[in-house]
């Protein structure tokens, strides 16, 4: 028999309860099975220092399990995820000095995803060379191209397609 064996069925149906499978923050679903860190990693615009971070801020146990806190508890994380600018140094924001406002923020979700729609149609509007890289489906940080990177038919000899050429050929005559 193994150690699951000998637990008692009514204690996992008790922890079963208390646990919240999802936890939503902005516009997003993270799984409450999983750590406090982990799980605010999945978030999009933040990584796994940043989760430490939010972690910290909101007084929270990182390695605690996200759907087992309190109510209270996940409310402080996600109001630290919300403000993450008035919370984090300016060198650890994603956003720094924006292009219009030239402000710092810290996009989360969705919201970092249409910023770099945003920026990528600006760059595209007034012919930068990343805009025009862009727009013509090109790599644009300067990765080598010569080779690599080829979207359409095949590359290279065909070994199989010549011998069954060859075999019809040999056959006609």
């Amino acid at each position: 028999m193994s150690a699951e064996d000998h637990r008692d069925a009514p204690d996992e149906q008790e922890d079963d309860e208390d646990l919240q499978y999802f936890v939503r923050i902005g516009q997003t679903d993270l799984d409450g099975t999983k750590t406090v860190e982990r799980s605010l990693a999945e978030l999009k615009g933040i990584g796994k220092r940043a989760a430490r971070f939010v972690a910290e801020t909101a007084e929270v146990d990182r390695t605690a399990t996200f759907g087992r806190l309190e109510d209270d508890e996940i409310e402080g994380v996600v109001e630290v995820v919300e403000s993450l600018e008035d919370h984090v140094p300016e060198w650890m924001a994603n956003r720094q000095k924006e292009f219009y406002t030239g402000e710092t923020t810290h996009e989360v979700g969705s919201d970092l995803d249409e910023a770099r729609r945003h920026d990528i149609n600006r760059m595209k509007m007034i012919d930068s060379y990343r805009g025009v890289r862009h727009k013509r489906g090109q790599k644009v940080r300067g990765q080598r191209t010569k080779s690599t990177g080829r979207t359409e038919g095949t590359i290279g000899v065909n070994v199989e397609e010549i011998r069954e050429e060859q075999e019809d050929a040999g056959e006609e005559e």
